[in-house]
């Protein structure tokens, strides 16, 4: 039997070991999963408030396994993708069946209709949003904006007539929350741009840093004793603000395309011809003085 050692050294290659930095991410991404499948069965089941809350700790899993990815170097393709199947599945299609077994199917049809249509729009809102990442045509500026609703966010929003059930407001009829559901995936399909502040730096002086963990603990700890006051205020204003993130991308495109219009007129500009040319003092002078009188 002969030894192959090229087949060898691939070998060792391929099984190669993978470094721990690269699946602390994955396996935060994993659990997201792991909430959102349990959202779907605690819906099945008629738990609502559980199955909500764990969209909720969801969307907290997805907001943070992307910067410590970033923090500890672990970015990797596998991550990539695997990141956007979760979002599908967290923020695509269980909000929608939550919503469908919680009123939607008193519709029947037309109200499975209407959660189909905020899964898919969650789809290709993620599938949009990856074929756009390098697109060389983008302004500096548009690195600060989403193309649409972001999914997350559009899995809180569209969850807000289930908090106010909640907090004891009576149910919509089914058709208005139908409306509902439709109105917030053709936001995440459309072409809106939502700030996002990706690319903003914020830095907080040292006199302030405790008062910002003072205030994150505050707000997480509403957020654990009235969780559906604060969701429900928090897609309230997240809706209203919309208008507010369209006026800023409008502001600085026109900036951006002012200043492309000064430097484009900057670059065409003729440059200053030369000065005419002008006769020396001694050939001027010869040019004016009288012939000489011939002998």
């Amino acid at each position: 039997m002969s030894f192959d050692p090229t087949s060898s050294e691939l070998r060792r290659r391929r099984f190669r070991p993978i470094p721990v930095r690269l699946l602390v991410p994955n396996m935060i991404t994993l659990l997201a999963i792991c909430a959102g499948l349990t959202a779907i069965r605690l819906s099945t089941e008629g738990r609502m408030e559980l199955a909500v809350g764990a969209i909720v700790f969801a969307a907290f899993l997805d907001g943070i396994d992307g910067r410590i990815a970033r923090l500890i170097k672990g970015q990797s393709k596998f991550g990539a993708e695997l990141d956007s199947l979760a979002d599908f599945v967290n923020f695509g299609v269980a909000p929608g069946l939550i919503l469908y077994f919680w009123q939607l199917h008193e519709l029947r049809d037309g109200g499975w209709i209407a959660a189909m249509m905020y899964a898919i729009s969650g789809g290709l809102r993620l599938a949009r949003f990856n074929a756009s990442i390098d697109d060389p045509n983008k302004p500096p500026f548009a690195a600060n904006f989403f193309t649409g609703v972001p999914a997350p966010a559009g899995a809180i929003t569209v969850l807000l007539p289930v908090y106010l059930a909640f907090l004891g407001v009576p149910k919509p009829p089914a058709l208005l929350t139908a409306f509902y559901t439709l109105l917030i995936a053709f936001l995440m399909v459309s072409r809106l741009p939502v700030f996002s502040g990706k690319t903003t730096r914020m830095r907080v002086s040292p006199e302030l840093v405790l008062p910002v963990f003072a205030s994150v603990v505050f707000f997480v700890a509403l957020l654990v004793v009235y969780p559906w006051q604060i969701l429900s205020a928090g897609s309230i204003l997240y809706i209203l603000g919309l208008p507010f993130g369209w006026r800023m991308y409008r502001q600085q495109a026109a900036k951006h395309a002012a200043a492309l219009g000064t430097a484009a007129a900057a670059s065409q500009a003729p440059a200053p011809s030369a000065a005419p040319f002008a006769p020396t003092a001694p050939a001027a002078e010869q040019e004016q003085r009288p012939p000489e009188r011939l002998h």
